[in-house]
């Protein structure tokens, strides 16, 4: 049964940075100079606060004189605490799925995402409902698309995650519990794009539906 997402997904967003692997290969040259000389060998997680919170058909509003980029992802709501689990227990701890769109300004940095540009008020959207697990066959095998005004900007399937679902669960569960409620954003894929205040922005997950929003001056 599918529960409003007002209802059910109240916790934690965590943001996971460089997720799909395109985006990763895109970097590695930058990820191999100084100071850092080798890519994450860990989730690069990141925090959006209770006041990004934004619903579907709401506008986000785009600071002036910045520029702003959505960010199409796969949410995953924790259905009960989960502390310690293995990758291969993790999905008996997901309530559901929702679509995310994660607004930020361009980061310049992905080992130290920036609070100013991904924690402005209404930067992150989530759909109405809570689609359940069992309404997934494959979260691994969904398609993602961008709009904007009707135009395709992005497109990528979940099936280019370099950790899955269950990795992302045990690895982040190894050193914190997540909570009933909370949501994982499994990340944005590579190609992110501006928009420009007045723009319609959708993104459309395989079998989660849609997720609107219209860009507005601030």
């Amino acid at each position: 049964m599918r529960r409003a997402t007002s209802e059910i997904a109240t916790g934690t967003l965590f943001g996971i940075a460089l997720n799909y692997q395109g985006l990763l290969q895109s970097r590695l040259d930058e990820f191999n100079q100084p100071p850092y000389q080798k890519p994450p060998v860990k989730p690069v997680l990141f925090i959006k606060t209770p006041n990004t919170r934004n619903g579907d058909g709401q506008p986000v509003v785009m600071p002036t004189g910045e520029r702003l980029q959505p960010g199409p992802a796969l949410g995953v709501v924790i259905g009960k605490d989960a502390s310690r689990v293995n990758a291969e227990q993790a999905l008996e701890y997901v309530a559901g799925y929702v679509i995310v769109n994660e607004f930020s300004l361009p980061e310049d940095s992905y080992y130290r995402p920036a609070v100013k540009a991904k924690c402005r008020d209404g930067f992150c959207s989530l759909s109405g409902e809570v689609v359940p697990v069992s309404d997934i066959a494959d979260p691994h095998d969904l398609t993602l698309t961008l709009r904007v005004n009707g135009e395709v900007r992005q497109e990528n399937s979940t099936a280019h995650f370099v950790r899955n679902i269950g990795q992302l669960i045990a690895e982040l569960s190894e050193f914190m519990t997540l909570h009933a409620g909370d949501v994982l954003i499994t990340g944005t894929p590579e190609g992110r794009v501006d928009v420009q205040p007045g723009d319609q922005v959708v993104v459309e997950i395989s079998g989660l539906g849609r997720l609107s929003n219209t860009v507005v001056v601030e």
